[in-house]
């Protein structure tokens, strides 16, 4: 059998003495204790390698999901409840993956902000040109304009903007037909 990086009885251990060193300090009226150095360990590992998974690996701004995963762990940890779950790393894992697809779609907005900043760049650029009678064709062999990859982002961004606006009326068996 495989070794596994995080050993999950000793993880659901120490998230569950955590638990309740929290639960005493608030009875006590003490401030919240810091999260041991063992479970910050552990949350930085998961989120460390699922960010090397195919679907998040080559991601130019993966320290940042990775910290936006630290972070929500950070925050949500004493929502883990041991009486219920003995499973921390599945818990944790899923607040990561889904603090990684936060951080993904964020980026991918400002991408999609700074695109439309450029194209008015560059339309506002070729009208002034346009208006003092330079040719036009300078704009157009910097490919500023010709931007089919900046075009195509910015129409599938759009594109989802607009399925999320507008709810589908069609109940599953039509959509089911439609596949």
């Amino acid at each position: 059998m495989a070794e596994h990086y995080i050993d999950n009885k000793t993880f659901y251990e120490a998230i569950r003495q955590h638990r309740d060193n929290v639960k005493k300090t608030s009875e006590e009226g003490k401030p919240k204790p810091i999260v041991p150095n063992y479970i910050g360990r552990c949350i930085l590992l998961i989120a460390n390698r699922l960010a090397t998974k195919p679907n998040f690996i080559n991601y130019s701004y993966k320290d940042e999901m990775i910290s936006d995963g630290v972070e929500n762990c950070i925050m949500y940890i004493d929502n883990f409840d041991p009486d219920k779950s003995t499973n921390p790393f599945a818990y944790f894992t899923q607040i990561i993956y889904f603090a990684f697809l936060r951080r993904i779609q964020k980026e991918k907005k400002h991408l999609y902000i700074k695109h439309q900043v450029f194209r008015q760049y560059a339309i506002s650029d070729e009208l002034f040109e346009m208006h003092e009678g330079d040719d036009i064709s300078v704009v157009s062999s910097s490919g500023i304009m010709d931007s089919d990859r900046m075009d195509d982002f910015i129409k599938a961004f759009e594109s989802n903007l607009e399925k999320k606006r507008k709810p589908s009326q069609k109940t599953g068996i039509e959509l089911f037909a439609e596949e």
